[in-house]
This record gives structure tokens, C-alpha cells and sequence, in this order.
């Protein structure tokens, strides 16, 4: 018996990286998940073949789209019947270089806040009808520990996930009649491809982390379940760091 039987869980951003734990991480815990993705390339096709194995679908989803969430949302429920969990996981990351403030084009910010910011709005505005019904949902939006830290650089990508943790204590406060419980998880720098892509990952300060080593994917994927199972039933507008106390919240 896994702690998720019976569940139903969305992850955005789900075909890859942390994402792809997520979405392993719970269907082992018995939840059948639906793995979306902005495109499916070959890795996030391979990605959808496994989770498929494992009782789950993959859908296509652009985040920043009302239309392409609903749609996401209605497949969902058209397949399972019912939506628990949605992973909001998605975001302008990928390749995303060091620049000082100024030197940020529009368009790049203009991205970073539609994808972390809106898309995790949208997202939630689509499964909330689903949740409302069943008097019961988890939101688990997905931040990070730039957004607690005078961090240089990237300040596009930092904006967007401090955004999520007001829109995650926003949606806590007024999801919370229908016992629906909302909360974030705030990784530190984890060993992912799209973090080579930014830095080589090899070289990071672990001097810093009193652990003494960088994230991987699966440190993080604890906190994720907890926030969408029973256990977490009272807890909602948190913030939960994983970074090996590198910093505190």
C-alpha cells in the first residue's frame, strides 16, 4: 500500500529533470499521475512510455495558456475521474545565464514570470474546480532558495519563483474552506541537467552547505510527497527549504 492509492496527480514540467522524479516518486506511492510537458521530444517521449508502465498518461501543456490548462485539467478528470494533487514544477530555467538586472532582455522576463508566476496561477485555476468538488486537494507549487537569498544574477528567474511563494500563501488563504491545502517547496541548487546547463554543477561551493554536498533530485522528492499526502493534512502556506541548511527560512 503506497501513502498516494488512489490519487490522481498532475506534474507540469514533468518529463524531465525534477519533474520526472516527481512524477516516479509518486506513482510508487500508488497515485496514477499525468506527466505533462511543453513539448515531447525524445527523452519526454521515453519519459511518457515509463510513467505509462506505471499506470499514468502524458499530456502536452503550455502553462502560460488559459486554454492549454484547461485542457489539461479536463483530460485529466476525463481519464481518472478526479484531480488530488497538482505539481506545479515548470519554469524558465533551462539554459538561463548569470546577468546582472539591466542586461536582462524584456522578452526573457516576460517568460521567466509567465511560465513560474502565471503558469502556476493558471494551473491552479484549473484543477481547483475538480479539488472543490471533492472538498479536498493538495497544491504543491514549486519555488526555490534564490528566492530567500541576495543571489546575483538571474533576477528574472528569482522574481518568479518569490512569486510563487506569495501566490502559494495567497492561494492557502482562500483555498482553505474547501480543504484544499497549498504549499512550496524551496530546493537549493540540485545536480539536474538544466543546472549544467546553467553552471558546472561539479564546481559548486558545497563549503556553504553544512551537509556538505549538493542536492540530487531525490532529496527533494520527499518533501513533494509529504505535501500531497494525508500526513500533511493541517499544513498549508508553507515554504519548505531543502538545500542541506545552506540557508534558513
Amino acid at each position: 500500500m503506497g501513502r498516494l492509492d488512489n490519487r490522481v496527480a498532475i506534474v507540469t514540467g514533468g518529463a524531465k529533470g525534477l519533474g520526472k522524479a516527481f512524477c516516479f516518486a509518486l506513482a510508487k506511492e500508488g497515485a496514477k499521475v499525468v506527466m505533462a510537458a511543453h513539448r515531447m521530444d525524445e527523452e519526454s517521449t521515453k519519459a511518457v512510455k515509463e510513467i505509462e508502465a506505471m499506470g499514468g498518461i502524458g499530456v502536452t501543456v503550455d502553462v502560460t495558456d488559459e486554454k492549454s490548462t484547461l485542457q489539461m485539467a479536463e483530460e485529466t478528470a476525463k481519464k481518472f475521474g478526479r484531480i488530488d494533487i497538482l505539481v506545479n514544477n515548470a519554469a524558465f530555467y533551462y539554459g538561463v545565464g548569470r546577468q546582472l538586472f539591466h542586461e536582462v532582455s524584456s522578452e526573457d522576463w516576460d517568460r521567466a514570470l509567465a511560465v513560474g508566476a502565471k503558469g502556476a496561477w493558471l494551473c491552479a485555476r484549473a484543477v481547483f474546480p475538480h479539488m472543490k468538488k471533492q472538498e479536498k486537494g493538495k497544491i504543491i507549487n514549486l519555488s526555490s532558495e534564490v528566492a530567500f537569498s541576495p543571489t546575483k544574477g538571474m533576477i528574472h528567474y528569482v522574481t518568479s519563483k518569490a512569486a510563487v511563494i506569495g501566490i502559494t500563501r495567497v492561494l492557502a488563504g482562500e483555498l482553505g474552506q474547501y480543504n484544499i491545502c497549498v504549499n512550496a517547496v524551496a530546493p537549493g541548487f540540485t545536480d539536474t541537467p538544466a543546472s549544467w546547463t546553467i553552471g558546472n554543477v561539479a564546481k559548486f561551493d558545497v563549503g556553504s552547505i553544512p551537509l556538505g554536498r549538493i542536492g540530487v533530485p531525490e532529496d527533494i522528492v520527499g518533501a513533494v510527497i509529504f505535501f500531497a499526502s494525508d500526513d500533511s493534512d493541517f499544513i498549508s502556506g508553507q515554504t519548505l527549504l531543502v538545500n542541506g541548511a545552506r540557508r534558513v527560512n
